[in-house]
């Protein structure tokens, strides 16, 4: 075997390090397909039960009265307690006061809270409340009709004309 000679076969170009797509392509499709025959087959209802409500059984709910304690929580962090302006430090002392002559199931506070009020005065005053012997709290969203906050005014009914 001496004269059998090696030879060298030469690359016909440079080795190519780009990712060949076409695969990946196919592979994205066949994907696609999948999903969009097996997507409808996954939206079904959700059954849900949902308690039945007996409005007739149901007693109303009570007038607002004038015995009822609000809290009004302004942007500033103060506190008032039905239109009486209370520090924080004597927020729950107070307010052990007013609850202590109510009745057990009539230790009801409600929460009005300015919308730039910080989130956590609310739940520290919601978290006061309970400590003072609250029962139910409760978030009103509108000023009672005879409510009346400090330093403004009372209305008396009578429209005031318009600016200028």
């Amino acid at each position: 075997m001496a004269g059998h000679k090696r030879q060298w076969v030469k690359p016909q170009s440079a080795p190519n390090s780009e990712i060949n797509v076409t695969p990946l392509v196919d592979v994205v499709l066949v994907l696609l397909i999948i999903f969009m025959v097996v997507t409808p087959l996954l939206e079904k209802d959700i059954l849900v039960r949902v308690p039945d409500t007996e409005m007739e059984n149901d007693p109303p709910p009570p007038d607002p009265n004038d015995q009822q304690l609000v809290v009004l929580l302004d942007k500033d962090g103060g506190y008032s307690i039905n239109t009486e302006k209370v520090t924080e430090s004597d927020y729950i002392n107070r307010l052990k006061r007013m609850l202590a002559a109510k009745k057990a199931d009539d230790k009801v506070v409600f929460f009005m809270a300015d919308d730039a009020t910080n989130y956590g005065r609310l739940i520290a005053a919601l978290d006061g409340a309970k400590a003072a012997g609250a029962k139910v709290l409760g978030m009103a969203t509108e000023l009672p009709t005879n409510a009346v906050i400090q330093g403004t005014q009372v209305d008396t009914g009578t429209p005031t004309p318009p600016a200028p």
